[in-house]
């Protein structure tokens, strides 16, 4: 046994240290990932060079010592907003402030009492995977009033409150900006009350005020997505995929009505994610005559051969005449015209309830802490802020600007102007909106191009119709299969005869190639696994057969969609160009791939489904050990070398520790561990989670590490292990996936439209230009095409991840609310930004 150094303090130090740091990071220091966070690395500084002064700001040096804080949320409940609640608590304690619940929303806040009571960190314990808000909230008139308003400055003042976290929509944001805004004349009306004394007013002069937006309708102006938005497709695409069954068996029509009274967000991309036939939201009302287009493309898709169809509807939803459209007049519609046996379903609140999705405890995590953050920082003269997302990065933004622009939707809807109300709603809607158009809309043999050969604007001649290529390379990942049916539509939407081949670069050299319909990729976008089949062969000793292949079926461009083998082979055909002119066409990757272990993208298609499966059994894993006290869990997940599984999963799943290859450990720190565990079962915690990354260490295995818990815990708990496996890669893929995989997918097409059309020229397509290759990733902000030749120098290939893995930056926020002791960088904090306003009306928003 390990005895020969004196156990380490309740709150150890780890270190954080990196393999392969990349020579980039540096100049991404000015930008903050909103997933990532902000973490510090004293490691990567180096001697080269002479020193120079560190400006940087660690949350070590921000202290909460005499600041108290409260939250509460208030309105309509979302999944997610545990996980906020919980970070906030734990981030306050972290630094040093006292942290409260307010119960009952803003009812608790004019109530006060038991209502307000001081929160600990065990009292935040397992509440990450319960839906809801176990808080409490309430929608309270009596805070719509001065005299209410009154209450809830007292009860604050009494405890010294001056920073306050609100969870809730926009009116409950609107609702706290006022209460700080009156705060100066409140506290004077209590003094001449005699309610309190001149020190009271003086030590509690500022109150400061930030917001996170939870609503599961996602009808807030200024973040990409509300905190239990997710949760709440999950809910919807679970009830669909139910109802497809027994709609198929039956040949039935469904009509499904989904929540967004003033918002169809959940409407339009729940269509998206399913493959609904036709979707009502109050954003987009229908054009006069749309009873008769709708039942012409319901009869349509019966007439090829398709057994079913679905119609979602928001519960907002109106026609062009603000006449509101109901499930039951859309059924008495179908059946009259068509004589369809058609079904209603209203799914009304089971939307709200659940656990959260994974990508909904990040999230509330996230903004948990960067709300206290906020709140460290602010000063007298700091505005209302509200914490949003946008792309894949963290932002404040002032409170008051988000929810003008949110009145100023309703407005511009009110008012008929409905492309200036999509434009309100912000970059997601506007992608969303397009993507659904652009796969929507099926065009006649006779309105698709033929081939033949058109006028330039430049009086050259240009090619309308190619034959472009898709498929997928590398292990299967949930999601696969809805990008193809999106690449499929959108090309044959573009005029291209699309081929799909079998069997990855394999099955190109064998002439596994077909062509592939509208028709045939129906119902794809809720499979799992690869349709099309898959395989991980690299095609570097099949390049002869493969160009072979392109010559004879004529292809004149390539889409594959896969993982790090689709990265590889990409640059070996690229790299082949001069050898086998074949080669010289556009070929562009989408990476799909559950490791999300890909250079030049921030996320890949099938990691999210993966990190939906590993949270979803660490719950359950948990919940068989509620009648067990003291057990700890180790737990291994896949990735191979890369360790972002592990490590945002188990920031989803609320473990005490995570192991990652990136991160070098040694026996020392497992002993912390292990003492770290010891000291948790003393409280009233007493359970553990521990994940390893399959490839983490080859001597500290998942057996020796079971082995040396259960061997060190001895009389204090006792240990189980658990394989993940190929669970991982199976299942329906996540709502965020087939949404992801279908736009990543229909932004590659149009591309490919673009690159085939310039490359045209002398009768043939010929390109060996560095940006003809390119892989299409998601970095940061926004979607971007790079050339892969270019993302070499970003790879490390021996252990096939990148060199610069952003979410590592996220392991310092996972430890902080595990109760240890790290380093954290907050540099970038307190940098308030602004609401994008309303663009040109000539603006057409791209894919």
């Amino acid at each position: 046994m390990l005895r020969s150094s004196p156990p380490p303090p309740p709150l150890p130090r780890v270190k954080y240290l990196r393999r392969s740091p990349s020579p980039q990071v540096a100049s991404h220091k000015s930008s903050s990932s909103f997933l990532a966070g902000r973490c510090g690395n004293s490691d990567m500084a180096g001697n080269a060079g002479p020193k120079r002064q560190d400006t940087r700001k660690f949350v070590e040096n921000l202290s909460g010592e005499g600041k108290c804080i409260a939250v509460l949320t208030s309105g309509g409940d979302a999944q997610g907003m545990n996980a906020a609640v919980r970070a906030v608590v734990r981030m306050g304690i972290y630094v040093g402030a006292k942290v409260y619940f307010i119960h009952e929303g803003y009812q608790g806040m004019v109530d006060g009492g038991d209502n307000i009571k001081e929160a600990t960190w065990e009292s935040v314990s397992s509440m990450l995977q319960v839906g809801g808000t176990v808080i409490g909230s309430a929608r309270c008139k009596e805070f719509r009033t001065h005299e209410g308003r009154l209450k809830a400055a007292h009860n604050l003042v009494q405890r010294g409150i001056t920073n306050l976290c609100v969870i809730g929509g926009d009116g409950s944001l609107t609702g706290a900006n006022l209460f700080r805004e009156e705060w100066s004349g409140l506290l004077n009306e209590l003094l001449e009350q005699g309610l309190i004394n001149e020190e009271a007013v003086s030590s509690n002069s500022v109150l400061h005020i930030v917001g996170m937006v939870g609503s599961i309708d996602n009808d807030f102006c200024g973040t990409d997505m509300t905190i239990g938005t997710d949760s709440a497709l999950h809910r919807i695409i679970e009830v669909v995929d139910a109802i497809m069954t027994t709609a198929q068996s039956h040949q039935r029509t469904f009509v499904l009505e989904v929540m967004g009274r003033h918002c169809g967000y959940l409407a339009l991309v729940s269509a998206l994610a399913c493959g609904a036939d036709w979707v009502f939201i109050p954003e987009m009302p229908p054009d006069d005559g749309w009873e008769d287009n709708m039942c012409q493309k319901l009869s349509e898709n019966r007439a090829d051969k398709k057994r079913l169809n679905i119609i979602i509807v928001a519960e907002g939803a109106i026609d062009s005449h603000n006449k509101a459209i109901t499930p039951d007049c859309i059924k008495d519609l179908v059946v009259r015209c068509l004589g369809f046996d058609t079904r209603v379903t209203i799914l009304g609140h089971v939307q709200r309830g659940g656990t959260p999705s994974a990508f909904d405890r990040i999230l509330g995590s996230r903004m948990g802490v960067e709300a206290v953050l906020a709140l460290l920082e602010a000063s007298t003269d700091t505005p209302a802020c509200v914490v949003s997302l946008v792309g894949n990065q963290a932002v404040r933004l002032p409170l008051m600007e988000c929810v003008q622009m949110t009145q100023e939707v309703q407005k511009a809807m009110d008012e008929k102007k409905f492309d200036e109300a999509v434009r309100l709603r912000g970059r997601s809607f506007e992608n969303n909106l397009s993507t659904y158009r652009l796969l929507s809309y099926r065009k006649l043999d006779s309105e698709l191009p033929n081939g033949v050969e058109e006028e330039a604007g430049d009086g050259e001649q240009c090619h309308s119709s190619f034959n472009v290529a898709v498929l997928n390379v590398g292990a299967p990942a949930a999601g696969m299969n809805a990008a193809v049916r999106s690449a499929v539509r959108v090309g044959i939407t573009e005029g291209h005869k699309m081929f799909a081949v079998n069997d990855g670069f394999e099955g190109f050299a064998k002439g596994q190639i077909k062509e592939i319909k509208w028709g045939d990729v129906g119902g794809w976008t809720g499979q799992g696994g690869s349709l099309l089949g898959t395989k991980r062969t690299l095609p570097a000793k099949r390049l002869a057969k493969i160009a072979e292949q392109m010559r004879i079926h004529n292809i004149n461009a390539l889409l594959v969609i896969g993982g790090f083998e689709a990265y590889v082979g990409l640059l070996e055909l690229s790299s082949a160009r001069d050898e086998y002119p074949e080669f010289c066409v556009p070929m562009v990757m989408v990476p799909a791939t559950v490791s999300n272990n890909i250079p030049g993208s921030d996320l890949s298609i099938g990691s999210d489904t993966a990190l939906n499966a590993i949270t979803d059994t660490c719950d359950r894993i948990k919940q068989s050990a509620s009648g067990t006290k003291r057990r700890v869990f180790i737990i291994e997940t896949m990735g191979g070398y890369c360790g972002y599984l592990a490590t945002v999963g188990g920031l989803a799943a609320g473990a005490d520790t995570v192991y990652i290859y990136e991160e070098a450990f040694d026996i020392r720190d497992l002993q912390a561990n292990v003492e770290h565990l010891t000291q948790k079962m003393k409280t009233t915690i007493q359970r553990g989670l521990v994940l390893r990354n399959e490839n983490c260490n080859e001597n500290f295995t998942t057996d020796f590490i079971y082995q040396l818990y259960s061997e060190e815990g001895r009389g204090v708990f006792d240990c189980r292990k658990n394989i993940l496996g190929h669970m991982q890669q199976g299942g329906a893929p996540s709502p965020f996936d087939r949404n992801f995989g279908t736009k990543v997918a229909a932004k590659a097409m149009q591309w490919i439209t673009r690159a085939l059309k310039e490359s045209y020229k002398g009768g043939k397509v010929f390109t060996n230009a560095e940006d003809t290759a390119c892989l299409l990733g998601m970095r940061r902000r926004a979607m971007v095409f790079q050339p892969v030749a270019q993302l070499r120098e970003e790879t490390d290939f021996e252990h096939r991840i990148p060199k610069d893995q952003w979410w590592l930056k996220l392991r310092p926020l996972m430890k902080i609310l595990a109760k240890y002791k790290t380093s954290y960088d907050v540099s970038d904090a307190g940098q308030l930004e602004h609401v994008t306003r309303v663009r040109p009306k000539d603006f057409q928003p791209s894919v």
